[in-house]
């Protein structure tokens, strides 16, 4: 496994735990009341952050693990890499074109600023998955 292809699996185990993590503690905040209320924007800083943060540890730990198998590929890409990092950018930006419609409808409508920014977060979060999964297949069936 290449080096860009392990981080976009570091990235996807990252988004998926960061998002699960989320909705249960925004769920058990409510417990059982109205969603709008929760005070979400610690939770979602406090997830973003986590999600970076464990991204690039276990890419890191993921990175070490590869190259004591094979010291000289650990680093390495090439032009392959640069366009399947493109496709998934291309995928995923569709993703954030929809929460951002979403976002402005939102905003039109005039809803709680819970509903605004979780449509926004959930839109990057989609967005990083869709994109990384465009990679993933990528990598495994190629560009053509």
């Amino acid at each position: 496994m290449v080096y860009q292809e392990r981080n976009t699996w570091s990235q996807l185990i990252a988004t998926v735990v960061a998002m699960t993590v989320y909705v249960i503690v925004i769920l058990q905040t409510a417990a059982g009341g109205p969603l709008a209320e929760v005070q979400w924007w610690p939770v979602m800083l406090w997830t973003i952050v986590g999600s970076i943060v464990g991204s690039i540890v276990v890419s890191i730990v993921w990175g070490m693990v590869a190259g004591v198998r094979d010291p000289d590929g650990v680093g390495a890409s090439d032009l392959r890499d640069r366009d399947i990092a493109r496709l998934g950018s291309r995928v995923g930006q569709a993703f954030m074109v929809i929460a951002g419609l979403g976002v402005i409808t939102l905003c039109a409508l005039e809803a709680s600023w819970f509903w605004i920014a979780n449509t926004m977060f959930f839109g990057f979060a989609v967005s990083a998955f869709i994109g990384g999964i465009a990679q993933v297949i990528a990598y495994r069936r190629g560009l053509a």
